[in-house]
């Protein structure tokens, strides 16, 4: 065997396997945020400007709703909040479906927003709780799995029900909400009552006073700034290159299915050698050339190799960056921890939108891409210097070397 082997590792627990599938049932549906643009464009005849600004309105409320849903996790159960969020998106979107009039739209955005991110904190603490500190990194990498293997449904159903009327989308996306908070409400184990004074200790755990969490933040929203241009502006700028923006879909599926047959090379040795932030850096370049590629490509085909490299990327940074986050907290953290870089993706909604479109409206969509690629160079070189290592993975990585050191040598795996 070989330093490359695929390293044998112990099943997830029964939990973690049923929140798994329960995400795989809700991202069937859930590729109807990427049109709220281009809904908005074609129903109420909005302006590219008015659009972005809308799609920001969404992100800005996600803000309050990640570090609502930690506090709420810790308040009434991580069960409890994981079905109140998937609830409260559903009615959000049946709302946008029925809109009658752009401002009608807006509260529906808004209203998403408020509910889209109360069910992360909990689902991702449940995970991170759940499982070994050698473990996260598989587990959260899996975690990006399930949602891929919904996501191939999903990018394919976006395809074809985007190419009849865009509200499907979302009435799709409200009916796989409701199917996973009932999986969630009968599978999952009740809620656990705290103890008085249980998780109401604000001083003892303060995400906000930790440099290391605070220098994962920072490159996490600039990463998370990348990725939402992907997702979010993606359908506008094929439009613009005069491809059908329901082919936005067809990216996604490409980038799901990558996502989910590459997961093998995230328990190879030498993947888990990887310090945290040299496996950072590599992702961030694997993004930059897969971003290069949008820059460049002008037919389907091209666009669907991008979109694969891309979720290499996407697939090294997703497994690392949360195992690092939970092994960051102290004892009983790890929920408000995760919920505060969280807010990442929450200020990268609020932003994305309104840089994209103004990108593609001033300058095309070469330049939007080469600015992103050029972004991701910067975060490689960024998290060489100031990304700290999971406290995690350094027993992990020393266990791979004495395992691969035996192999070689015939010794005892120590």
């Amino acid at each position: 065997m070989t330093g490359g082997a695929v390293l044998r590792s112990e099943p997830l627990p029964r939990t973690v396997r049923l929140l798994l599938l329960a995400r795989v049932v809700n991202r069937l549906g859930a590729f109807s945020l990427p049109f709220l643009t281009a809904l908005i464009r074609a129903d109420h005849g909005a302006s590219l400007t008015t659009a972005g600004l809308v799609s920001a309105a969404f992100g800005l409320a996600t803000i309050p709703s990640r570090l609502a849903g930690g506090r709420l996790a810790d308040r009434i159960g991580r069960r409890t909040t994981v079905v109140l969020g998937l609830c409260g998106c559903a009615v959000a979107q049946l709302a946008i479906a029925a809109s009658a009039s752009l401002t009608w739209a807006v509260a529906g955005a808004v209203l998403l927003g408020l509910a889209f991110e109360l069910y992360e904190p909990p689902s991702q603490a449940i995970i991170g709780e759940s499982v070994p500190a050698p473990q996260r990194v598989r587990a959260f990498s899996l975690f990006s799995a399930a949602l891929a293997v919904g996501g191939m449904g999903a990018g394919l159903l976006a395809a074809l029900l985007g190419r009849c009327d865009l509200r499907w989308l979302f009435v799709t996306d409200a009916a796989t909400c409701l199917a996973c908070a009932l999986l969630i409400r009968l599978a999952l184990p009740h809620d656990r009552p705290a103890p008085p004074g249980a998780g109401r200790d604000d001083t003892a755990v303060r995400p906000l006073r930790d440099r290391a969490l605070l220098s994962v933040l920072a490159t996490g929203t600039a990463y998370a700034l990348i990725n939402q241009q992907a997702v979010m502006t993606l359908p506008l700028a094929l439009a613009q290159q005069g491809l059908p923006a329901a082919d936005a879909g067809l990216l996604f599926t490409a980038t799901a299915a990558t996502t989910m047959l590459a997961q093998p090379l995230v328990r190879l040795s030498w993947a888990n050698r990887l310090t945290t932030p040299v496996a950072l850096a590599l992702a961030h370049v694997l993004l930059a050339a897969g971003l290069t590629g949008y820059a460049l490509a002008r037919t389907l085909p091209g666009l669907l190799v991008s979109a694969a490299v891309c979720s290499l990327g996407d697939l090294l940074v997703m497994g690392r960056v949360y195992a690092l986050v939970t092994d960051l907290a102290p004892p009983g953290g790890s929920g408000r921890y995760l919920a505060v870089f969280g807010t990442s993706w929450g200020v990268a909604a609020t932003l994305a939108p309104v840089l994209g479109t103004q990108l593609l409206d001033r300058a095309g969509t070469a330049m939007l891409w080469s600015t992103m690629a050029a972004l991701c160079l910067l975060l490689a070189a960024l998290h060489l210097r100031v990304t700290p290592q999971s406290p995690g993975l350094l027993n992990v990585a020393e266990a791979v070397s004495r395992r691969s050191r035996a192999l070689r040598g015939g010794g005892p795996p120590g």
